[in-house]
Protein backbone atom coordinates (compact mmCIF):
# COMPACT_ATOMS: atom_id res chain seq x y z
CA UNK A 1 0.00 0.00 0.00
CA UNK A 2 1.57 3.63 -1.19
CA UNK A 3 1.35 6.41 1.43
CA UNK A 4 -0.41 9.82 0.23
CA UNK A 5 1.78 12.84 0.54
CA UNK A 6 -0.05 13.59 3.53
CA UNK A 7 -0.24 10.70 5.14
CA UNK A 8 -0.08 10.42 8.92
CA UNK A 9 3.26 8.61 8.73
CA UNK A 10 4.71 11.30 6.30
CA UNK A 11 3.93 13.96 9.04
CA UNK A 12 5.09 12.25 12.08
CA UNK A 13 8.19 11.18 10.16
CA UNK A 14 8.35 15.18 8.83
CA UNK A 15 7.91 16.20 12.39
CA UNK A 16 10.62 14.49 13.93
CA UNK A 17 13.03 15.44 11.65
CA UNK A 18 12.41 19.12 11.44
CA UNK A 19 12.78 18.68 15.34
CA UNK A 20 16.14 16.96 15.19
CA UNK A 21 17.14 19.82 12.75
CA UNK A 22 16.10 22.40 14.51
CA UNK A 23 17.76 21.44 18.32
CA UNK A 24 20.70 20.84 16.56
CA UNK A 25 20.85 23.79 14.73
CA UNK A 26 20.74 26.21 17.90
CA UNK A 27 23.08 23.38 19.88
CA UNK A 28 25.28 24.95 17.08
CA UNK A 29 25.13 28.91 17.32
CA UNK A 30 25.05 28.74 21.32
CA UNK A 31 28.60 27.18 22.53
CA UNK A 32 28.82 25.70 26.14
CA UNK A 33 31.08 26.75 28.47
CA UNK A 34 31.99 25.87 32.13
CA UNK A 35 31.35 27.88 35.08
CA UNK A 36 31.82 25.44 38.18
CA UNK A 37 30.00 23.13 40.11
CA UNK A 38 27.82 25.67 41.90
CA UNK A 39 24.01 25.04 41.41
CA UNK A 40 22.59 28.65 41.38
CA UNK A 41 19.27 29.30 42.73
CA UNK A 42 16.32 31.83 42.59
CA UNK A 43 15.57 31.54 46.25
CA UNK A 44 17.75 31.32 49.23
CA UNK A 45 15.40 30.69 52.25
CA UNK A 46 12.23 32.45 51.71
CA UNK A 47 14.23 35.22 50.20
CA UNK A 48 13.75 35.78 46.55
CA UNK A 49 17.64 36.30 44.55
CA UNK A 50 17.23 38.08 41.43
CA UNK A 51 20.41 39.33 39.16
CA UNK A 52 22.95 41.08 40.12
CA UNK A 53 22.63 39.26 43.47
CA UNK A 54 23.22 34.79 42.87
CA UNK A 55 23.37 32.06 45.56
CA UNK A 56 27.13 31.25 45.04
CA UNK A 57 30.36 31.45 43.45
CA UNK A 58 29.64 31.80 39.61
CA UNK A 59 26.10 32.95 40.04
CA UNK A 60 24.78 36.57 39.61
CA UNK A 61 27.69 39.19 38.75
CA UNK A 62 31.03 38.34 39.69
CA UNK A 63 31.28 42.17 41.87
CA UNK A 64 28.58 40.46 43.93
CA UNK A 65 29.85 36.94 44.57
CA UNK A 66 32.79 38.10 46.99
CA UNK A 67 30.65 39.42 49.12
CA UNK A 68 26.97 37.33 48.97
CA UNK A 69 26.43 33.32 49.97
CA UNK A 70 23.84 31.19 50.39
CA UNK A 71 24.42 29.24 53.43
CA UNK A 72 21.70 26.62 54.52
CA UNK A 73 18.83 28.42 53.23
CA UNK A 74 20.64 31.91 54.52
CA UNK A 75 21.65 34.62 52.55
CA UNK A 76 24.77 36.32 53.93
CA UNK A 77 26.62 39.41 53.56
CA UNK A 78 30.38 39.04 54.14
CA UNK A 79 33.09 41.78 54.86
CA UNK A 80 36.13 42.28 56.33
CA UNK A 81 34.68 42.40 59.84
CA UNK A 82 32.49 39.85 59.43
CA UNK A 83 29.63 37.48 58.31
CA UNK A 84 26.21 39.29 58.63
CA UNK A 85 22.37 38.01 57.93
CA UNK A 86 20.59 39.07 55.20
CA UNK A 87 16.70 39.89 56.35
CA UNK A 88 15.45 40.96 52.85
CA UNK A 89 16.01 42.68 49.61
CA UNK A 90 14.15 45.41 47.93
CA UNK A 91 15.09 44.96 44.25
CA UNK A 92 12.95 48.10 43.22
CA UNK A 93 14.70 50.62 45.76
CA UNK A 94 17.91 48.73 45.49
CA UNK A 95 17.78 48.21 49.23
CA UNK A 96 19.05 45.41 51.34
CA UNK A 97 18.79 45.20 54.97
CA UNK A 98 21.23 43.06 56.79
CA UNK A 99 21.63 42.17 60.68
CA UNK A 100 24.54 42.00 62.75
CA UNK A 101 24.03 39.08 65.90
CA UNK A 102 26.22 41.17 67.69
CA UNK A 103 24.50 44.49 67.35
CA UNK A 104 22.81 45.52 70.29
CA UNK A 105 18.55 46.58 70.21
CA UNK A 106 15.99 47.34 73.14
CA UNK A 107 15.65 44.09 74.44
CA UNK A 108 19.14 43.01 74.12
CA UNK A 109 22.70 44.66 74.73
CA UNK A 110 25.79 42.85 74.00
CA UNK A 111 29.45 43.53 73.35
CA UNK A 112 29.20 44.14 69.70
CA UNK A 113 32.13 43.68 67.22
CA UNK A 114 33.05 46.16 64.48
CA UNK A 115 30.67 46.70 61.37
CA UNK A 116 32.60 47.81 57.96
CA UNK A 117 32.25 47.65 54.11
CA UNK A 118 34.64 46.82 52.13
CA UNK A 119 36.42 49.96 49.84
CA UNK A 120 35.50 48.16 46.57
CA UNK A 121 32.30 47.08 46.94
CA UNK A 122 28.61 47.68 45.53
CA UNK A 123 27.48 48.53 48.54
CA UNK A 124 26.93 51.63 50.66
CA UNK A 125 24.97 52.52 54.17
CA UNK A 126 21.53 53.81 53.33
CA UNK A 127 21.02 57.19 54.51
CA UNK A 128 18.00 56.13 57.01
CA UNK A 129 20.47 54.15 59.08
CA UNK A 130 21.03 55.85 62.53
CA UNK A 131 24.59 54.08 64.12
CA UNK A 132 24.17 54.68 68.28
CA UNK A 133 27.55 53.52 70.15
CA UNK A 134 26.88 52.34 73.61
CA UNK A 135 28.93 51.78 76.66
CA UNK A 136 31.96 54.11 75.18
CA UNK A 137 34.85 55.41 77.85
CA UNK A 138 34.38 58.93 78.73
CA UNK A 139 38.01 59.05 77.18
CA UNK A 140 36.95 57.67 73.74
CA UNK A 141 37.71 59.87 70.74
CA UNK A 142 34.16 60.03 69.93
CA UNK A 143 34.05 62.79 73.06
CA UNK A 144 37.00 64.87 72.18
CA UNK A 145 35.44 68.22 71.94
CA UNK A 146 37.72 69.18 68.47
CA UNK A 147 36.53 66.75 66.20
CA UNK A 148 32.61 67.30 66.97
CA UNK A 149 31.69 63.28 66.07
CA UNK A 150 28.42 63.45 68.16
CA UNK A 151 25.11 64.56 67.57
CA UNK A 152 24.28 66.35 71.05
CA UNK A 153 21.15 67.18 69.15
CA UNK A 154 18.19 65.46 68.61
CA UNK A 155 20.76 62.17 68.96
CA UNK A 156 20.37 63.07 72.93
CA UNK A 157 16.69 61.54 72.33
CA UNK A 158 17.98 58.50 71.10
CA UNK A 159 20.85 57.94 73.63
CA UNK A 160 17.94 58.50 76.36
CA UNK A 161 15.43 56.62 74.83
CA UNK A 162 18.34 53.40 74.43
CA UNK A 163 19.45 53.68 78.10
CA UNK A 164 15.65 53.56 79.19
CA UNK A 165 15.66 49.75 77.61
CA UNK A 166 15.62 47.20 80.28
CA UNK A 167 18.70 45.49 77.88
CA UNK A 168 21.09 48.15 78.90
CA UNK A 169 22.00 45.47 81.48
CA UNK A 170 23.35 43.27 78.85
CA UNK A 171 26.45 46.04 78.41
CA UNK A 172 27.33 46.45 82.66
CA UNK A 173 24.87 49.66 83.12
CA UNK A 174 21.97 50.57 85.01
CA UNK A 175 18.48 51.54 83.71
CA UNK A 176 18.62 54.99 82.71
CA UNK A 177 21.79 55.63 83.25
CA UNK A 178 23.50 59.11 81.88
CA UNK A 179 24.02 59.06 78.60
CA UNK A 180 27.54 60.99 78.90
CA UNK A 181 28.55 57.17 77.55
CA UNK A 182 26.28 57.25 74.66
CA UNK A 183 26.94 58.83 71.12
CA UNK A 184 24.43 59.48 68.15
CA UNK A 185 27.72 58.56 65.45
CA UNK A 186 28.02 60.00 62.00
CA UNK A 187 29.30 56.66 60.23
CA UNK A 188 30.13 58.05 56.83
CA UNK A 189 31.63 61.48 57.93
CA UNK A 190 34.30 59.85 60.37
CA UNK A 191 35.36 57.24 57.41
CA UNK A 192 38.70 57.53 59.13
CA UNK A 193 37.60 55.86 62.44
CA UNK A 194 34.78 53.76 60.94
CA UNK A 195 32.73 51.89 63.18
CA UNK A 196 35.81 49.77 65.23
CA UNK A 197 35.04 49.68 68.71
CA UNK A 198 37.59 48.95 69.95
CA UNK A 199 39.39 51.86 68.45
CA UNK A 200 35.96 54.03 69.45
CA UNK A 201 36.82 52.53 73.05
CA UNK A 202 32.78 51.41 73.21
CA UNK A 203 31.04 48.11 74.01
CA UNK A 204 28.42 47.73 71.96
CA UNK A 205 26.52 50.12 68.56
CA UNK A 206 22.87 49.62 67.63
CA UNK A 207 21.69 50.73 64.39
CA UNK A 208 18.45 52.50 63.78
CA UNK A 209 16.55 52.65 60.60
CA UNK A 210 13.18 53.18 61.52
CA UNK A 211 11.27 55.10 64.13
CA UNK A 212 7.96 53.24 64.62
CA UNK A 213 7.47 55.23 68.04
CA UNK A 214 9.82 57.68 68.70
CA UNK A 215 9.12 57.62 72.23
CA UNK A 216 9.06 53.92 72.65
CA UNK A 217 12.28 51.94 71.62
CA UNK A 218 11.02 48.87 71.64
CA UNK A 219 9.16 49.71 68.75
CA UNK A 220 12.05 50.67 66.61
CA UNK A 221 13.39 48.43 63.85
CA UNK A 222 17.25 47.76 63.86
CA UNK A 223 19.08 46.97 61.89
CA UNK A 224 21.54 47.87 58.88
CA UNK A 225 20.24 49.40 55.31
CA UNK A 226 22.85 49.02 52.64
CA UNK A 227 21.95 50.56 49.19
CA UNK A 228 24.03 48.86 46.07
CA UNK A 229 25.04 49.71 42.60
CA UNK A 230 22.70 48.43 39.78
CA UNK A 231 24.74 49.61 36.99
CA UNK A 232 25.14 46.29 36.26
CA UNK A 233 22.33 45.49 34.00
CA UNK A 234 22.79 44.31 30.59
CA UNK A 235 21.26 42.76 27.40
CA UNK A 236 22.85 39.96 27.69
CA UNK A 237 21.47 39.31 31.33
CA UNK A 238 17.85 39.64 29.61
CA UNK A 239 17.66 37.50 27.44
CA UNK A 240 19.10 34.80 29.75
CA UNK A 241 16.35 35.29 31.99
CA UNK A 242 13.58 35.52 29.20
CA UNK A 243 14.91 31.85 28.22
CA UNK A 244 14.49 30.87 31.29
CA UNK A 245 18.47 31.24 32.20
CA UNK A 246 19.98 32.51 35.46
CA UNK A 247 22.85 34.92 35.54
CA UNK A 248 26.43 34.32 35.90
CA UNK A 249 29.82 33.67 35.18
CA UNK A 250 32.77 31.39 34.04
CA UNK A 251 35.45 30.99 36.50
CA UNK A 252 38.05 31.98 34.83
CA UNK A 253 37.69 34.82 33.55
CA UNK A 254 34.54 36.07 35.19
CA UNK A 255 32.92 36.84 31.84
CA UNK A 256 28.95 36.49 31.17
CA UNK A 257 27.47 33.31 31.47
CA UNK A 258 23.65 32.09 31.28
CA UNK A 259 23.17 28.75 33.43
CA UNK A 260 20.29 26.96 32.11
CA UNK A 261 18.38 25.13 34.54
CA UNK A 262 19.08 21.54 32.87
CA UNK A 263 23.17 21.97 33.51
CA UNK A 264 24.20 23.37 30.74
CA UNK A 265 25.84 27.03 29.89
CA UNK A 266 26.39 29.02 27.19
CA UNK A 267 27.86 32.14 26.06
CA UNK A 268 23.83 33.75 25.42
CA UNK A 269 20.78 32.04 26.10
CA UNK A 270 18.77 29.14 27.03
CA UNK A 271 17.11 28.71 23.72
CA UNK A 272 17.20 25.05 22.23
CA UNK A 273 18.31 23.38 25.40
CA UNK A 274 15.49 21.47 26.37
CA UNK A 275 13.42 24.51 27.56
CA UNK A 276 10.69 27.08 26.85
CA UNK A 277 10.63 28.55 23.83
CA UNK A 278 9.46 31.89 23.24
CA UNK A 279 7.45 32.57 19.81
CA UNK A 280 8.87 36.04 19.73
CA UNK A 281 13.01 35.53 20.26
CA UNK A 282 13.03 31.89 19.33
CA UNK A 283 15.33 30.85 16.51
CA UNK A 284 14.11 29.77 13.32
CA UNK A 285 15.75 27.18 11.21
CA UNK A 286 14.73 26.94 7.14
CA UNK A 287 14.76 22.81 5.31
CA UNK A 288 14.33 22.18 2.15
CA UNK A 289 12.23 18.84 2.22
CA UNK A 290 11.38 16.13 -0.70
CA UNK A 291 7.65 15.67 -0.85
CA UNK A 292 6.15 13.74 -3.43
CA UNK A 293 8.35 14.52 -5.48
CA UNK A 294 8.61 18.33 -4.56
CA UNK A 295 10.88 20.55 -2.57
CA UNK A 296 9.29 22.11 0.49
CA UNK A 297 10.52 24.68 1.72
CA UNK A 298 10.04 25.18 5.37
CA UNK A 299 10.43 28.39 7.87
CA UNK A 300 10.27 26.69 11.49
CA UNK A 301 9.36 27.79 14.44
CA UNK A 302 8.93 26.30 17.60
CA UNK A 303 5.52 24.32 18.01
CA UNK A 304 5.76 22.56 21.09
Amino acid sequence: MSLSPTSPFKIITISLFLFFLQNSYANAALPIISVNNTTCQTTCGTIPVKYPFGTGYGCGHPAFSSFISCNHGTLLFSTRTGTYTISSIDYPSNTMMVNDPFMSNCSSMQNSGSFGIDSGSPFSLGKENIFVLLGCSTTSPVFDPKEDLCDTGSGTRVCRGLYSCKGVNGIGLPQHAPINTCCVYDYEANAGLGLDLPKLQCSSYASVYEFVDQGDPMKWKFGISLVYNYSYDTDDCRNCEDSGGLCGFQSLDKSFACICRNGVNTTTNCFGRGYAWSGTTALKVQAMLPIGGLLLSLMLSPFW
